[in-house]
């Protein structure tokens, strides 16, 4: 049976067409085609773990669709306001794997000259199902893909108010992909700043902090912004650091075999979202070790991910980053 969606996650659903290690994706054998999109990912883990989440988003009439539709439904995730299009197809991206199992974005397939469905979610066929999920919602989490096009744009920023003025709280994840915005950096910086100051949890990876604020301090990044978010900077197979209920903290990541990175972020993001459902009191009165439990927890997620091809697949469930954690 569904549990009732308390995350509402906005944004893209693709594939990603992994190369064999050190090889070109686009070129070389074998290739491995696995569903994510760092939304998916997280909707996806959040059910996993027992939470009940949604994805709105919009994806193609396709077989990716259909293999999505299948995969969101035996997750359980809540597919109301995940709207299908008849001409886009759905967006496959070129992921390149070193010899560490580290990823970089070259690209997408599958475009047929009017971009992919993930850019084209359509506000007003969004505001009935939006009604409907946030009354019963405590977080909506976005990333920042929908910027890069305009019409997807439109529909996020229509969530995000449509949100706040329900109450219900933004968490945001940076998700900074070059590949997909047709604009520079500087611009790109400039349409997410709104996000940036409305959001009350902000993550991001190392990379992703210098690049918004020129700081890799999380305390200094909340206090950068007017109200003050929770933030929280992943840095791979370094540490952890947070700014979290008043607290600061670090703590060392998880050393594991690596098969591929994918989705391990958004692993991570699954898990402070579903502890942050289980302890609200974590964004502000929670002592500092019950943070940094909630940290190691989310941390364990992120490193059994690792320990698997592609973003979903691999996903835990709560007993299982349990029984990790009790041999880490």
């Amino acid at each position: 049976m569904t549990t009732p969606p308390q995350v509402l996650c906005f944004g893209e659903a693709l594939v990603d067409r992994l190369g064999p290690p050190g090889g070109d994706p686009a070129t070389d054998q074998p290739i491995d085609d696995c569903l994510g999109g760092a939304p998916a990912n997280v909707a996806c883990a959040l059910a996993r773990l027992g939470t009940g989440s949604a994805l709105l988003g919009r994806l193609g009439e396709d077989g990716i669709g259909a293999e999505f539709r299948e995969i969101l439904r035996s997750r359980g995730v809540d597919i109301r306001a995940l709207q299908w299009d008849p001409e886009r197809p759905s967006r496959t991206v070129l992921v390149r794997r070193d010899s560490s199992g580290d990823r970089s974005f070259g690209g997408f397939a599958g475009d047929k000259g009017d971009g992919f469905a993930d850019q084209a979610v359509e506000a007003s066929a969004l505001a009935a199902p939006l009604e409907e999920l946030l009354a019963g919602a405590r977080w909506l989490l976005v990333g920042t893909i929908p910027l890069a096009t305009p019409t997807s744009a439109t529909a996020l920023r229509f969530a995000v108010e449509r949100a706040e003025q329900a109450g219900i709280p933004l968490a945001l994840d940076v998700n900074w992909r070059p590949t997909f915005w047709p604009t520079s950096p500087e611009r790109a910086l400039e349409s997410l700043r709104p996000l940036l100051s409305r959001a009350a949890l902000i993550k991001v990876s190392a990379e992703e902090a210098d690049w918004i604020a020129g700081s890799r301090d999380p305390q200094h990044i909340s206090a950068s912004l007017p109200q003050a978010p929770a933030v929280l900077i992943t840095d791979g197979p370094g540490a952890l650091t947070w700014w979290l209920g008043g607290q600061a903290g670090r703590l060392e990541a998880f050393t594991v075999p690596v098969v591929d990175t994918t989705g391990a972020g958004d692993a991570f993001l699954a898990g402070v979202l579903h502890r942050l459902c289980q302890e609200p009191e974590l964004l502000d009165t929670a002592p500092a070790e019950q943070v940094r439990d909630a940290m190691r927890f989310a941390s364990g997620c992120g490193a059994l991910v690792c320990q698997g091809a592609g973003a979903i697949d691999p996903q835990p469930t709560e007993a299982q980053v349990q029984r990790f954690l009790a041999t880490a």
